[in-house]
């Protein structure tokens, strides 16, 4: 607590800073202590909470021993109330202590894919598609489509966003892995319940500083675009694909009808799909030993089931069942969300996971 107790002083004492006059005369100077004291506030707020509430627990158990009868046990359970409120309060203060995902503030790249199933797994996949809209819609998070390989029958065979907006990354990054959907197909005629996989990818947005692409490493190949049919498909080479030689990895791109757009968009996957290439490998071993109770993030994971009959959708990693499809599906997945990273949370807690 040594530690904390110096952002508390250091939060009082910039407090008592910004009221000088000769701090707040000088706007560069009240800007930069301003920002600090921000960044220092939620820790140091919830230090003073615990600091107040286990003296005032104390003052409650002290009083209690000097009195009888009924004052007495009101005393007693002032101060046993006030216990749980400082117990609840510590639990919070080690959680804003835990190190920081570098990447949460990010925007993500988002990849759908139709797993096992054939046409009812890319029927499904577009339910996830329209799902995720959903949920950037309600985030007020930008929605830009690099590649959508659509069916006839209206389903998606492989969908590449970028979600833009700060965030994004840790608010979606419980999603990647396999997503099971059990339902009776509409092309099924005897009503058998058929289940379906699709497989989500969730990869932190890039900066530009952190990955440099060699162009010599990088084949552009450019084709015209391919869809449903008719007006959705391009008579012009405007499509590109990008081919990583040193990984292997294959970009393709072809949602904007400008070649150049479809260029930039698929550099800005390629980026991040080599970021997250380049962090999987350098954290395998670590990876390895902390595996997390939310699931590794590995898109061979079996994490959730989507069960139509019977209304249902179980996240297995933290055994949660939500008996509210039409909500989820159209982006409500705040509570999904809120509960996994709560998980995640305890279960860094629990393992005793390096503070900051």
């Amino acid at each position: 607590m040594e530690k904390v107790d110096e952002i508390v002083r250091r939060y009082e004492e910039i407090g008592e800073q910004l009221s000088d006059p000769a701090v707040f005369s000088d706007p560069a100077r009240w800007q930069a202590l301003a920002k600090e004291r921000a960044e220092l506030e939620t820790v140091a707020e919830c230090r003073l909470s615990c600091l107040k509430r286990e003296e005032e627990m104390n003052a409650a158990f002290s009083e209690a021993e000097g009195e009888t009868g009924e004052m007495k046990e009101l005393l007693l359970e002032e101060g046993y109330r006030l216990k749980r409120e400082l117990e609840e309060e510590k639990k919070k203060l080690n959680a804003l202590l835990l190190p920081k995902d570098k990447n949460d503030g990010r925007g993500c790249v988002l990849e759908i894919r139709a797993g096992a199933g054939g046409e009812e797994a890319a029927l499904f996949a577009y339910e996830l598609y329209r799902m995720y809209m959903g949920y950037a819609e309600r985030k007020r998070y930008g929605w830009e489509v690099v590649d959508l390989n659509e069916t006839e029958l209206g389903g998606v065979k492989e969908a590449v966003v970028n979600v833009r907006g700060a965030g994004a990354y840790k608010n979606l990054k419980y999603e990647s892995g396999v997503h099971r959907v059990q339902r009776v197909p509409e092309t099924e005629s005897q009503g058998r319940i058929h289940t379906s996989t699709c497989t989500v990818a969730v990869l932190p947005e890039a900066e530009e500083v952190e990955v440099q692409i060699d162009e010599k490493d990088v084949r552009v190949d450019l084709f015209r675009s391919s869809g449903a049919g008719g007006q959705k498909v391009n008579k012009t080479e405007t499509a590109i694909r990008l081919t990583h030689f040193p990984t292997g990895i294959v970009v393709t791109c072809q949602d904007e009808r400008s070649q150049l757009k479809n260029k930039e968009k698929a550099f800005r996957v390629l980026k991040a799909r080599l970021y997250d290439y380049y962090n999987s490998r350098a954290a395998g071993a670590e990876a390895e030993n902390r595996r997390s109770l939310v699931g590794t993030g590995d898109r061979s994971e079996r994490i959730r089931t989507y069960n139509f009959p019977q209304d249902r959708i179980t996240d297995h990693r933290i055994g949660l069942s939500l008996h509210n499809m039409e909500e989820v599906l159209s982006g409500g997945l705040d509570e999904l969300v809120e509960a996994l990273a709560r998980a995640e949370t305890e279960r860094r807690l629990s393992s005793g996971d390096g503070q900051r």
